[in-house]
């Protein structure tokens, strides 16, 4: 994927998480000066341009990046609800629109839409399933937009598992196949594990890891429906 334009410099936190969580390439610019001093030798892949902070700088970003020679496209803006009538006069600057305060998984549905519309985006190496997102790329982790955090070990354990939706391992396998060697601790360390990822996987979750009585562990229904 192409490096992206995003405005401002530096972009709120929960902006700069979700690019990062969707694997795209980005670097931040405060000014339209900034965007041509760090514009790529193939030039900018698109822009995300947050018009909450300096919505003036902001729409000058946007009308700059789209009066050129070859105008930057895919270019998302986000605004208020107060910006809202504004779009009308300016929706030759833009692609698209997000409302803030935004969900991340809406923002990062619409960058990937209008990436792919116009053929620069390369999707994500990702494992998806029933809200899970997990990108191989950043090893970060998501669930219904909500960023798990996860230590590298319950992070590999939970790559394994929904890379094979529907089957029962053992704790012994489990250990072999995501630790690769003869643990220390033995078959308890899988259930510690379990036990947190559960946790951070919340309430509502936590049951797309199942205990199969006597067996082990299965996450997601059994290709039978079980």
């Amino acid at each position: 994927m192409e490096l992206a334009a995003v405005f401002p410099d530096p972009p709120p936190p929960d902006l700069a998480r979700t690019l990062d969580l969707g694997g795209f390439r980005w670097k931040a610019v405060g000014s339209t000066e900034a965007a041509a001093a760090n514009e790529p030798a193939a030039g900018w892949g698109g822009a995300v341009v947050s018009c909450d902070q300096d919505p003036e700088g902001a729409w000058a970003l946007c009308r700059s990046l789209r009066k050129r020679d070859t105008p930057v496209t895919p270019l998302l803006v986000l605004v208020s609800g107060s910006q809202l009538a504004d779009l009308e006069l300016r929706n030759d600057l833009f692609d698209d629109f997000c409302l803030t305060p935004f969900h991340p998984v809406e923002v990062e549905a619409r960058l990937k839409h209008l990436f792919w519309r116009g053929g620069g985006g390369v999707r994500p190496e990702l494992v998806e399933y029933s809200g899970l997102a997990l990108n191989l790329e950043t090893y970060q982790a998501s669930i219904e937009g909500r960023p798990l955090d996860l230590t590298y070990m319950e992070y590999e354990l939970l790559k394994f598992l929904a890379q094979n939706p529907g089957k029962v391992f053992t704790r012994e396998i489990l250990l072999s196949r995501v630790w690769g060697y003869e643990y220390y601790g033995g078959a308890r360390t899988v259930d510690v594990h379990i036990r947190r990822l559960r946790a951070k996987l919340g309430e509502e979750q936590a049951n797309l890891i199942q205990t199969v009585r006597s067996v082990g562990y299965r996450f997601g229904q059994s290709r039978w429906g079980t």
